[in-house]
C-alpha cells in the first residue's frame, strides 16, 4: 500500500509524529513524504528516510502530481501554512483517496473551515477536544461519520524513574512564549512559594514578554530558565511535578511535552483548557485546575503530598503507555486506510472551500477578525506576516485587510 503524505514540513510535533509511527510500520507499507519547502530542521526527515520512507523536498508541481496519481492513499497533514493552502488550491491534483490529518485543534483561531471537514474520504483530528469544534458541532450528524480521532503525541517507552528522589522537582517544558504558555504561569508560582526553583525548559527570547514577566515576580529566584533541552527526557526524569500552564486559546492539540512527562510519572498540573482535559484525569492522573488561584493552591497541595502524587504518577504513566503510543496510532491508521482504499477516489476543489487567492486562504482560518494580525513583525507560522512573505507583492492583500502595518 502507497502512502503519499503532503506536508508543508516535518518540523515540531508533526515530524515527531510521524518519525515515530514510521518506525512502528508492519511491513506492506510505503510511505512517501512531499514536502513543500526545504525543512530547517532536517532531523525528522532524516529519521524518516533512515526508517524506510522516501522524503521529496519542494518538487515541481508535475512531480508532484505524478506522485498523488501513484498513491493509494493521498494523506494532507493540515495545518494553516501558505504552502499547503497554494499546492491544495493551485496544482490541480488528481482524483484520489483523500485523508486529512489535522494538526491544530480547529477551537478557536486558526480556524478549520466547515468544508474541509466533509471534503476528504476521512477527517481526523489528533485530540477528542477538536470534536468539540464550532466547525463541527455545525455539521449534520451523517456528515461527522467520516470523523475520526488519531493521536500523535507519544509518550517515552523507558520505565519511570523512582518518585521520591525528584517529588519536590517542579518542571515546565515546552513554548516559552505567551502564544502558548500562560501569562499567570508566574503568579501561580508566586502565589505558592515552593522550597526550590522551578525549572523551565525551553528557547526563551531574550527580549521578550516572558522573560520580563519573570524579571517582574515578587519572588524572581523562583524561576530558573535552562533554555533549549537538547534530552527533553533526561530533564523530565528530574521532575516530578509538571507545571503545565497553557493560555487558553493555545494552538496546541496532542501535547507532546505533557504526554511525555506522564509516560515517566510526572504528575502535571494544568489549566482547564479543552487540550489538555483530554490527557489529564483529574485527581487520577494529575490536577486540572479552573484558575490561578486554584492553581497555586494545588501546587502547595502537591508539594506537600509526595506520597499521594507517588501513587498518580505510577497511573499517569501506566495510562499513557496504553493510549499514547506510536504503534496504536500506527495500528488506528491501518484500520482507517483499509476502509478509504474500498472506496472510489475523490476530486475535491480546494479552492472552492479555502478561496483562490493567499488573502482568502489567511482569512478562511480566521474567526472573523484579523485586527491583531499585520504584516509586521516575524512571520510565524500562519500569520499574515507569514502569508505576505511566502506570496510577496500579492496583488489580493492590497485594500484587503484595514489597521494592519505593511
Amino acid at each position: 500500500m502507497k502512502v503519499l503524505h503532503i506536508s508543508a514540513h516535518l518540523g515540531g510535533g508533526v515530524g515527531k509524529a510521524h518519525s515515530a509511527i514510521c518506525a512502528a510500520d508492519v511491513p506492506g507499507v510505503q510511505r512517501h513524504y512531499l514536502l513543500l519547502e526545504e525543512p530547517r530542521d532536517r532531523r525528522y526527515a532524516d529519521a524518516i528516510a533512515e526508517a524506510g520512507a522516501q522524503v521529496t523536498v519542494a518538487p515541481d508541481v508535475a512531480a508532484a502530481r505524478k506522485l498523488a496519481a501513484q498513491a493509494d492513499v493521498v494523506q494532507i497533514e493540515w495545518w494553516n501554512h501558505p504552502r499547503l493552502y497554494e499546492c491544495l488550491c493551485r496544482w490541480d491534483l488528481p482524483p484520489s483517496r483523500l485523508v486529512i490529518w489535522s494538526h491544530i485543534s480547529g477551537l478557536s483561531a486558526p480556524c478549520i473551515p466547515a468544508g474541509l471537514l466533509t471534503a476528504p474520504h476521512r477527517f481526523l483530528f489528533t485530540s477528542a477536544c477538536s470534536l468539540d469544534g464550532p466547525a463541527v458541532k455545525a455539521l449534520p450528524p451523517k456528515a461527522r461519520a467520516g470523523l475520526g480521532v488519531i493521536n500523535s503525541g507519544f509518550g517515552f517507552t523507558a520505565s519511570p524513574p523512582p518518585f521520591a528522589s525528584r517529588a519536590g522537582s517542579v518542571g515546565y517544558l515546552g513554548t516559552v512564549d505567551f502564544s502558548k504558555l500562560n501569562p499567570d504561569f508566574f503568579e501561580v508560582i508566586d502565589r505558592a512559594e515552593p522550597g526550590e526553583p522551578v525549572s523551565v525548559w525551553g528557547q526563551a527570547d531574550a527580549e521578550g514578554d516572558v522573560l520580563r514577566r519573570a524579571a517582574s515576580m515578587r519572588h524572581p529566584g523562583l524561576v530558573r530558565f535552562h533554555g533549549h533541552a537538547a534530552d527533553p527526557e533526561a530533564a523530565l526524569r528530574q521532575t516530578g511535578i509538571f507545571l503545565y500552564l497553557l493560555q487558553p486559546h493555545h494552538f496546541g492539540t496532542a501535547e507532546n511535552a505533557l504526554i511525555e512527562a506522564m509516560s515517566l510519572g510526572c504528575v502535571p498540573l494544568v489549566f482547564d483548557n479543552p487540550a489538555e482535559r483530554a490527557i489529564v484525569e483529574h485527581g487520577r492522573t494529575g490536577f486540572v485546575e479552573t484558575d490561578t488561584a486554584a492553581a497555586a493552591e494545588r501546587l502547595q497541595w502537591m508539594l506537600r503530598h509526595p506520597a499521594e502524587l507517588e501513587v498518580m504518577g505510577r497511573e499517569a504513566a501506566s495510562v499513557m503507555a496504553a493510549t499514547r503510543t506510536a504503534r496504536k496510532s500506527e495500528e488506528d491508521f491501518a484500520a482507517v486506510y483499509a476502509e478509504v482504499l474500498a472506496l472510489p477516489e475523490r476530486e475535491v476543489s480546494f479552492d472552492a472551500i479555502l478561496g483562490s487567492t493567499p488573502a482568502e486562504w489567511f482569512l478562511s482560518t480566521q474567526d472573523g477578525g484579523v485586527a491583531n494580525h499585520g504584516f509586521a513583525g516575524a512571520a510565524r507560522k500562519g500569520t499574515l506576516a507569514h502569508f505576505a512573505h511566502c506570496f510577496p507583492d500579492e496583488p489580493s492583500f492590497e485594500g484587503a485587510f484595514y489597521g494592519t502595518n505593511r
